[in-house]
């Protein structure tokens, strides 16, 4: 993926409500091809929304855009037809075997010499050994990965992923980004939500969005940089006694336990490097400057948002 690359997706001022829940709100979003492009928020932050609505599932109520050349508002299903979809949920049928759910989707497709291609499938993914075994039986990575050959199926161009790895142990998880890095390679684009910090540091580009609305986008890198955050870790004996007392203190706007530490992070430097001071002197905890990280930003994005979950 290049700057210089063609934009897949390019919306401007999409939303959209369900009765009066207004769960999108002026979603405006490019993305390029070749692009790994990572949805964070906290649950009901319109995620899930606007990937339906960029993938054709859901038709804006106004805004306009293209993904893939096509209009978001009028050309949904030639949109659905060039884009795999991987839903939260394994959604496939679970009596069936891994090479008959490929099969059915095949068919769905319309697809040409259909072994061929669940052959190809199979192989492509490393599932030829397990053909013949019931997709309900299989464990939650081989189930993402039978869902992954299924979205790859048609070679679309574009996959939109709702939380692939949720409930799938952590070597499941790098090898399916493994995977969509290979896929990301190849040209195909990526729009991805998931809520672990270490998926989203291997994301090209993100979006942060609470409340329906947009609220931070780059690289990590200028995610973190825009919340102008300045950040101490705090360690030593009798942590969790002075925790609360830390909340208190001038400058503080987040503080959080990162593992026998805790990081207290404000955008006022002198303030908080002050008040850090003063409430640790009587004290054996020690503190030190870090630079904030990812997990600190999307924390303080959250907490400062002060928005109602949508959907």
């Amino acid at each position: 993926m290049t700057a210089s690359a063609p934009l897949v997706i390019d919306v401007t001022g999409i939303n959209k409500h369900f009765g009066d829940k207004h769960v999108v709100r002026d979603l405006s979003l490019q993305v390029r091809e070749g692009e790994i492009f990572g949805f964070l928020g906290p649950n009901g932050s319109g995620k899930t929304t606007s990937i339906r609505m960029l993938c054709g599932l859901l038709t804006p109520d106004s805004g306009s855009g293209t993904c893939l050349g096509l209009d978001v508002l009028t050309e949904s299903p030639a949109i659905k037809r060039q884009v795999g979809y991987m839903t939260q949920r394994f959604s496939l049928w679970e009596d069936l075997t891994i090479a008959e759910n490929l099969a059915f989707i095949a068919r769905m497709f319309g697809m040409a010499d259909r072994g061929r291609v669940v052959d190809e499938a199979l192989a492509g993914l490393d599932l030829t050994a397990r053909r013949h075994q019931l997709a309900g039986t299989l464990s939650g990575g081989w189930k993402q990965r039978l869902a992954l050959a299924c979205c790859l199926l048609h070679q679309p161009r574009l996959l939109l992923l709702d939380e692939p790895t949720a409930g799938v142990d952590p070597k499941a998880r790098r090898d399916f980004w493994e995977e969509i890095h290979r896929l990301s390679a190849d040209g195909i684009t990526v729009l991805v939500s998931t809520h672990y910090m270490d998926e989203a540091e291997r994301c090209h580009r993100l979006a942060y969005l609470s409340g329906g609305s947009l609220l931070a986008s780059g690289t990590a890198d200028e995610v973190v940089a825009s919340q102008r955050l300045h950040t101490w870790e705090i360690s030593g004996p009798g942590l969790q006694a002075v925790t609360a007392s830390l909340r208190k203190t001038p400058g503080a706007e987040l503080v959080a336990s990162f593992g026998a530490t805790l990081h207290v992070s404000g955008r006022n430097r002198a303030a908080l490097e002050a008040g850090l001071a003063s409430r640790l002197a009587s004290t054996q905890l020690t503190m030190k400057p870090i630079a904030p990280s990812l997990e600190d930003a999307f924390i303080h994005l959250m907490q400062s948002s002060g928005q109602p979950a949508n959907d």
